[in-house]
């Protein structure tokens, strides 16, 4: 298994556009009460990530049958480090709190296009 530099530098040598973006899981950790009840501060967070540059992309994802919705969210972070990734998600007020926990990994996209404007990001 190649060291996730390695990785990184080979892929900027075939051409690949080697972005490099953060990805968070969450989930429900505590009760769905306390999930409603923080809801308001995270989207308000999320939203001044977003004016900073620093939110690239959030929003709810499906259970595997894509037909219910089970409260697992994905937010993609823009940061210059794993550990400056990791504090964006520890200070969102939903993990903050502990109403969701949250699992973050390197996404290093290499190809495709995308276009969206939502919001006043950068």
């Amino acid at each position: 298994m190649p060291k996730w530099e390695d990785y990184k530098a080979q892929a900027k040598q075939r051409g690949a556009l080697a972005l490099e973006l953060y990805a968070a899981e969450s989930t429900p950790a505590g009760t769905a009460k306390a999930v409603k009840e923080h809801l308001p501060a995270h989207l308000s967070y999320q939203s001044a990530l977003e004016a900073a540059g620093k939110l690239a992309l959030a929003g709810p994802l499906s259970d595997a049958s894509g037909e219910w919705m089970e409260g697992t969210g994905l937010i993609i972070y823009r940061a210059q480090s794993l550990e400056a990734a990791r504090a964006l998600a520890d200070a969102d007020p939903m993990h903050a709190t502990g109403a969701r926990r949250y699992t973050l990994r390197r996404w290093l996209v290499n190809e495709g296009w995308l276009a969206l404007q939502q919001g006043t990001a950068p």
